[in-house]
């Protein structure tokens, strides 16, 4: 399924006070290009989210934003180092003695030295809040598909009908290709007689004529030329409906299509089958352009 490259989904989930929020905005890349921006908070995830792009996307410039947020109340624990509690006490203990200095401690200062006190932010569950985040993608990746696979029906349709007009041209070509050769052959009769008129000179050999019109006939043979312009014009049609990204394929194939094209512009020796060959130039430009949207 033709499918552009440029697009935007967004997503959202919550839960428990959890909520998150993702938008994924795409444009043409030659190759897959992610760029997540994620809270630090979660920051965790981000081989995950990519993974998913992955299975999602196959080429293009991937802007994705998430963002975390929780309501619920904030939960942690304090834990007092103990033994360097006792240690600070029998330390300052022993200095004041000696200065006969009163023993003032008091907990509030004591616990203000370092490294008594130590707060522990409790761990919330990673592969729950993944299992939330996940959601939020997927419903953002939907909706971006939605949007690409609706722009990409159109530049489908639009390429389809880029093709019956090369089909057309070519189908123009072949038949008249084949009187390109008897015309020559004409005039090339005509001119050799005009000449021998004029120069009283003796008929010339038939054979002779014979053999400079099938000089020319391989010359300017295009068969090979027009036969891989059809299965070249069959094959992009068949891409255009393939499941899987066909963009480079259709590349390739365009390609394909411009150096046939070119090869018959060069070999014509008449202004009707230039006239197609450009025509078809004209279209496969047009084309190159439509193709580089598509993934």
């Amino acid at each position: 399924m033709a499918r552009s490259m440029t697009g935007f989904g967004r997503g959202e989930f919550a839960l428990e006070g959890k909520r998150f929020t993702v938008e994924i905005k795409t444009v043409n890349h030659r190759y897959f290009e992610p760029n997540i921006r994620i809270s630090r908070k979660i920051s965790s995830l981000e081989p995950s989210v990519r993974d998913m792009l992955k299975r999602w996307i196959s080429r293009g410039k991937v802007d994705v934003y998430i963002n975390y947020e929780d309501d619920g109340a904030l939960t942690g624990s304090v834990l007092v180092n103990e033994a360097l509690l006792g240690e600070y006490v029998e330390a300052l203990r022993k200095a004041g003695s000696p200065l006969g200095l009163a023993d003032d401690l008091s907990l509030s200062h004591i616990l203000s030295f370092p490294e008594v006190l130590k707060a522990h932010a409790v761990i919330e569950d990673e592969a729950y809040i993944e299992s939330l985040l996940m959601q939020a993608l997927t419903e953002a990746l939907n909706n971006l598909t939605a949007m690409r696979e609706k722009e990409g029906g159109a530049i489908r349709r639009d390429l389809l009908d880029k093709l019956d007009a090369m089909s057309q041209l070519v189908e123009e070509i072949k038949q008249r290709a084949p009187m390109v050769v008897r015309n020559y052959r004409d005039k090339l009769r005509a001119r050799v007689e005009e000449l021998l008129d004029e120069t009283k000179l003796p008929s010339l050999d038939p054979g002779r004529l014979e053999t400079e019109v099938t000089l020319f006939a391989d010359r300017c043979c295009i068969d090979e030329e027009l036969t891989r312009l059809s299965s070249h014009i069959q094959q992009f049609r068949q891409a255009l409906d393939l499941k899987e990204a066909s963009g480079r394929k259709l590349d390739f194939l365009t390609q394909e299509l411009n150096r046939e094209a070119n090869t018959i512009a060069s070999k014509s020796n008449d202004l009707e089958i230039t006239r197609a060959a450009l025509g078809m130039k004209n279209e496969i430009e047009k084309i190159r352009e439509q193709i580089q949207n598509l993934e």
